[in-house]
C-alpha cells in the first residue's frame, strides 16, 4: 500500500542521555524535531489533510535538559508518514538527516497525499544549524540509518520498493546506488560492525540481511520470517542480536497481542529464535546503550476512543536480555495518551509534549531507568517540540564522538507520533 495507515500524534516519552560518554566538545546534544503540519486525525480516525506551507523542522540544544532552548527554525516541508525511523544524526553530530516522505497536493477541490522523494541535509556545525542540501532519493523515503563510520547512509524507499545508498562527506551526500528489494521496506539499520544491515520488509512480514563490502550494498536473498508487520528495528551494541517489533496491526492496534522477534546474527545464517509478545500494536522501539534492556512502545488502542479494544494509555514493554535470551520484564510502564493519541518510539529514545512530564535519564540501568536518576522536565518548555494540531518526529545526537566501539553510547533518540 502506498501509505501506512496514520493514527496519531504521540504525547509523551524519554530521551536518553548516556552521562557516561557526555563530551559537549566533541557533539553537542543537539535533537531533531520534525512538525508536519498537514495532516491530523479526529476522534473517528479519519485523516484531515491541510494544505503545505507551514511544516518546520526544529534544532533544539539539550545541554542543559531541563531547559531545552530551540537554536533554529527552519522552514522545511516533512511528513509523519510511515515508521518513527525518518531521522538520523551523524557519529560526530555534525549532519542530520531527515526523510520528507508523503507530501499533500490539490486533487481538484481535495487534497491527497501522494509519495515524496526527498532527504534534508542539516549542517549541525553552522551557527545556528542550517540545510545544507536536499538529495532525491525514491518514492516516499521512511526509515534510515548512517553507518557507524559516518561514511555511509541507507534510506528505505516503501513506495518503489528500493533502498538508497547515499555516500557522506561531512554534509557533502549523495546518492551512489539504488538497491532493488521485492517489495516495500520500512526501515533499514546499520549493524554496529558495519558490515551488513537489516532491511525491514514491512508487507512481507521479513526482516532481510544486506552485505556491506566497502561502499557496496548487496541484497543477497537472505530473508528472515518475523511476526506480522514488522516495522522497525534495532540491534545490540555487540553485533549478536536484533529485535524487530512487530506491528500485527499493519500500522495500528487492532485488539489482538503482537511480538518481537528476536533474531540471532550470530548464527551462520543468521535466524529468527523466538517471538516475545508485547502487547496490542508495538509500534517504536528503542535499545539501551549496553544492550542488556530494550523498550517497545505499545499503542493498545490508545489512539481510537471507539474501538471495542480502546485504552485511554499506551504503554512501554520491557525487555530484559540475557545472552541471546529475551523476556518481557513485569513491570511495564504505562503512559497517558492525552487527547486520545498515542506514543511512539523510534530508532535512538523519543520525546512527547503536552501531558505531563519529560524525563531525561543519565543512565541505562535498569532500576534508574524507574527511579532515582530521573531529570524532571515540565512539558510547557516542549510546546513547541509536539503541541496539539502537530505531527513531529525527534532524533537526539551521540554525545560521544564514537558510537561505533563495543559499548556503542549512541544516545537514543525518540518521535512523537503517528502512522
Amino acid at each position: 500500500m502506498p501509505f501506512s495507515r496514520a493514527v496519531g500524534l504521540s504525547l509523551g516519552a524519554a530521551i536518553f542521555i548516556c552521562s557516561s560518554t557526555l563530551n559537549l566538545a566533541s557533539a553537542k546534544p543537539f535533537m531533531i524535531v520534525g512538525n508536519d503540519e498537514k495532516v491530523w486525525w479526529d476522534d473517528d480516525g479519519k485523516t484531515i489533510l491541510s494544505a503545505p506551507g507551514k511544516d518546520t523542522v526544529l534544532i533544539v540544544d539539550l545541554a542543559n535538559p531541563e531547559s531545552p532552548k530551540i537554536v533554529a527554525t527552519l522552514p522545511l516541508k516533512n511528513s509523519i508518514v510511515g515508521p518513527p525511523v525518518n531521522v538520523d544524526i551523524d557519529p560526530s553530530g555534525s549532519v542530520a538527516l531527515v526523510a520528507d516522505s508523503v507530501d499533500v497536493t490539490k486533487d481538484g477541490d481535495a487534497l491527497k497525499q501522494v509519495p515524496d522523494n526527498k532527504v534534508y541535509v542539516i549542517d549541525l556545525k553552522a551557527s545556528p544549524p542550517k540545510l545544507a542540501s536536499t538529495v532525491t532519493v525514491g518514492k516516499q523515503p521512511s526509515g534510515l540509518s548512517i553507518s557507524p563510520s559516518g561514511k555511509m547512509a541507507l534510506v528505505a524507499n516503501r513506495g518503489d520498493n528500493s533502498i538508497s545508498v547515499l555516500s557522506l562527506n561531512g554534509t557533502e551526500v549523495k546518492v551512489t546506488d539504488t538497491v532493488a528489494m521485492p517489495d516495500s521496506v520500512a526501515h533499514v539499520l546499520f549493524t554496529p560492525d558495519g558490515k551488513r544491515a537489516l532491511a525491514v520488509r514491512f508487507a512481507a512480514h521479513k526482516v532481510s540481511v544486506l552485505d556491506i563490502a566497502g561502499d557496496k550494498v548487496t541484497y543477497n536473498k537472505l530473508d528472515l520470517p518475523t511476526g506480522l508487520w514488522p516495522y522497525n528495528v534495532v540491534v545490540t551494541p555487540n553485533g549478536k542480536l536484533a529485535l524487530s517489533n512487530d506491528n500485527g496491526g499493519a500500522g495500528s492496534s487492532d485488539g489482538s497481542v503482537d511480538t518481537v522477534s528476536v533474531i540471532d546474527l550470530e548464527a551462520n545464517p543468521p535466524r529468527v529464535i523466538d517471538k516475545v509478545v508485547v502487547g496490542d500494536g508495538p509500534e517504536g522501539m528503542a535499545m539501551s546503550p549496553k544492550g542488556d534492556l530494550a523498550v517497545s512502545a505499545i499503542l493498545s488502542g490508545s489512539n481510537n476512543k471507539k474501538a471495542f479494544f480502546y485504552k485511554k494509555n499506551g504503554s512501554l514493554s520491557i525487555l530484559k536480555i540475557d545472552g541471546k535470551k529475551v523476556t518481557k520484564v513485569d513491570t511495564t510502564v504505562s503512559l497517558e495518551a492525552c487527547l486520545n493519541h498515542r506514543l511512539d518510539i523510534g530508532g535512538a529514545g523519543n520525546v512527547g509534549g503536552e501531558c505531563g512530564r519529560l524525563a531525561a535519564f543519565g543512565g541505562d540501568d535498569f532500576c534508574g531507568f524507574f527511579r532515582g536518576s530521573s531529570v524532571p522536565v515540565n512539558a510547557k518548555h516542549l510546546r513547541a517540540l509536539a503541541r496539539k494540531g502537530h505531527g513531529g518526529r525527534l532524533a537526539v545526537a551521540p554525545t560521544g564522538a564514537d558510537r561505533a566501539g563495543a559499548d556503542h553510547q549512541r544516545c537514543l533518540a525518540l518521535e512523537p507520533f503517528h502512522r
